[in-house]
């Protein structure tokens, strides 16, 4: 199958013109039919009929490829004719009579959907259909739109659920709403009230929401959840511009919030100490090739979903455990139907608050066609209804955007919003989703796309190890792994200017797609890092992991350039991404072991002295015996060995022990040199 993108008018061909209105006689209204193609506008054909009549059965108008006609749904022969691609064409007004019913029926020769159809009454958009699949039937009644009439849609379209934290800052409410009247809105009148509590009388202004536009409405009041538990929060829209809505039957919505524990910072505790190692998941859990990691949003279900590497043409896979590292755990292996278009080679995943969550595709183009740039990130639902459920033939997933070939990592900023790296072009791109499309559709017309290339970054040539990124939990400092440049850097998001599109290709239309430039940006750390890949950033710490070293190095971001404070040695032979359990302890995942790891911190100190890392390090590490010290001491520097308890099992030269090694045991040690400098961790494998 072929992936279609965003249905939007590249120019409009005018088969009439909605200016100049037919002069309806008494009882009737003029009616205009907008149809909006996709990129293959051949593949559709659509009729007008008296409502309820069968395609061909007292056609009306009709339009599109003609050899497509009424039974061409899904026949994919590929034949020449219809309407060019993503454009918008406008039938002649005609005088309908007011309360009869027409029915528009759409036929995709492909079977994939992608046309859209707005039905315009007296000069104001009043319905909208999308179509899907082999196509469909849509009914519209011809009635004049009221002037005050406004939707509730709910926070996010198709997901009205949120997570918030007990007893942390207080919420906001936000309500989508949608315009179906013909007065611009500038004022909505709400009342709400929480699991069945007092009615609260709210309203918000200054908005500016056309006819058939809209918008995220933030309610003033601000609410904290006083316990753990689901909160149902009913929002009633009372009125308009200060009048009464004059449709109410779509005025309610009730969206539920679940609170419970926030995540602890206990990122100190991995300052000191001998760390131990759990492994959650491996290979019998269908845990295979992992990219990355992250926890569901709702922490108390200590829910982890991993994201597996696969190859590009069958496409990644995902593995969910439910809760995760306790005795009743479980998981679940699932693969989209198309993931081999949406999840090819997924180098990140990233939830969002309102339980989406959002992978990065590493392949350079997702129809895996070796010209034309065109892949980005793809957002996905939770929901196990949902996601990897069949849905038409364009798999399960609720959006994708195209802007971004070889995707590197995700990042969550807000809604359905994240940043990647684009391994493309090496810049650092912003996707906005926006509204998702509902499982399988197409229709990225809301989306914004804003790519930041003020700093050049580098990605891994080999396609092997992805480059990371993660936002700070004030929103400011968005900290981003530069792979091919052995760095991390920082860059504030609340900074820049915008200006034109980019010279990168616009490969579907969409809302806004912009170039940000003059945006403050810094480098993190420049030294100490061989192949970094995942990142964690909490409070005044950074952890980032390396995939030559297998170890994971602590920072202090307090200050910039950022002071290294220590390295986690870990068992892995490949690790990659990192990310924290709900708990607050550090998870990984081994790309190259098949595994899924928590780390435990120590609770305590090893020996008398902090387990900070010096200014030099050990390499490889772990190693099967051999020791090398970089800056390499002098072959008469005083060495001393440390068994995981701090106990001292030997003391050398520098060049003597270098000949011991091999006699060393599989285990933990720490090596001190010349008896002033901090131990460093040293692992010996089998």
């Amino acid at each position: 199958m072929k992936l279609k993108s965003l249905i939007v008018a590249a120019f409009s061909i005018l088969l009439g013109t909605l200016e100049s209105q037919a002069q309806c006689p008494i009882g009737q209204a003029e009616v205009v039919i907008e149809i909006v193609t996709d990129n293959y506008g051949y593949e559709g054909y659509w009729q007008l009929t008296p409502g309820g009549n069968a395609c061909g059965n007292g056609t009306i108008v009709s339009g599109g490829n003609n050899l497509v006609g009424c039974n061409g749904g899904g026949i994919q022969l590929q034949q020449p004719g219809g309407y060019g691609n993503n454009q918008s064409f406008f039938t002649n007004p005609v005088c309908y009579p007011l309360g009869n019913s027409y029915t528009i029926h759409y036929v995709d020769e492909y079977g994939d959907g992608g046309f859209q159809f707005n039905v315009i009454i007296n000069g104001f958009q009043t319905y909208n259909f999308q179509g899907t699949g082999e196509g469909g039937a849509y009914t519209f009644l011809v009635e004049e739109a009221p002037a005050n009439d406004v939707m509730a849609l709910g926070w996010i379209n198709s997901t009205f659920i949120d997570y918030r934290y007990v007893a942390d800052q207080p919420h906001q409410f936000k309500l989508g709403v949608f315009n179906k009247g013909t007065d611009t809105v500038e004022s909505i009148q709400f009342q709400y009230s929480i699991a069945g509590g007092q009615t609260v009388s709210s309203s918000a202004s200054g908005l500016s929401i056309p006819n058939f536009g809209r918008a995220i409405v933030t309610i003033p009041e601000p609410w904290t959840a006083p316990a753990a538990g689901t909160y149902n929060v009913t929002i009633s829209i009372t009125g308009v511009n200060g009048q009464a809505d004059e449709f109410m039957l779509d005025n309610d919505f009730t969206i539920a919030y679940e609170a419970g524990p926030s995540r602890p910072n206990i990122l100190d505790q991995y300052t000191t100490g001998t760390p131990s190692f759990t492994v959650i998941a491996n290979s019998s859990d269908m845990v295979s090739s992992p990219t990355d990691l992250d926890f569901h949003p709702a922490l108390n279900r200590n829910e982890l979903w991993v994201t597996n590497k696969g190859t590009e043409n069958s496409g990644g896979t995902t593995v969910t455990i439910y809760n995760a590292g306790l005795p009743n755990q479980n998981s679940e292996f699932l693969q989209d139907g198309n993931a081999w278009h949406f999840m090819s080679l997924p180098t990140g995943i990233a939830f969002s608050e309102n339980y989406n969550f959002a992978t990065s595709p590493g392949v350079f183009n997702a129809n895996h066609q070796p010209t034309n740039p065109f892949t980005g990130p793809t957002l996905w639902s939770s929901d196990p209804e949902i996601y990897a459920q069949p849905s038409g033939g364009n798999g399960s997933h609720i959006d994708m955007l195209h802007q971004s070939p070889y995707s590197q990592g995700i990042a969550w900023e807000r809604d359905n919003a994240f940043w990647l790296v684009d391994g493309y072009s090496n810049d650092v791109v912003r996707y906005d989703f926006v509204d998702d499309h509902n499982p399988g559709n197409d229709d990225h017309s809301d989306a914004t796309i804003r790519r930041y290339s003020d700093v050049e970054l580098g990605r891994d040539l080999q396609g092997i190890v992805p480059s990371h990124l993660e936002l700070d939990e004030s929103k400011t400092w968005l900290y981003v792994v530069d792979h091919g440049n052995d760095r991390v850097i920082r860059m504030n998001i609340t900074t820049g200017t915008s200006g034109p599109a980019p010279s990168m290709p616009q490969t579907e239309g969409v809302e806004e797609y912009s170039t940000i430039t003059g945006y403050t940006w810094e480098t993190v750390v420049n030294t100490g890092l061989q192949k970094p890949c995942g990142i964690i950033v909490k409070g005044d710490k950074m952890f980032v992991s390396d995939y030559a070293t297998n170890e994971i190095i602590m920072y202090n971001i307090s200050t910039i350039p950022a002071v290294e404070i220590n390295r986690i040695v870990t068992p892995a032979d490949g690790i990659m991404g990192i990310a924290l359990a709900p708990d607050g302890k550090i998870c990984y995942v081994d790309h190259i072991g098949n595994e899924v790891v928590k780390i435990s911190p120590f609770e305590g100190t090893v020996g008398t002295e902090q387990m900070s890392a010096s200014t030099s390090r050990i390499s490889p590490n772990p190693s099967n015996g051999e020791l090398n010290i970089y800056p390499t001491p002098s072959p008469k520097s005083e060495i001393e060995v440390l068994d995981a308890t701090g106990r001292s099992i030997l003391k050398s030269n520098y060049e003597n022990l270098q000949n011991q090694t091999s006699s060393f045991s599989p285990g933990v040690y720490f090596i001190r040199l010349n008896s002033t400098t901090n131990p460093m961790k040293w692992v010996v494998k089998n």
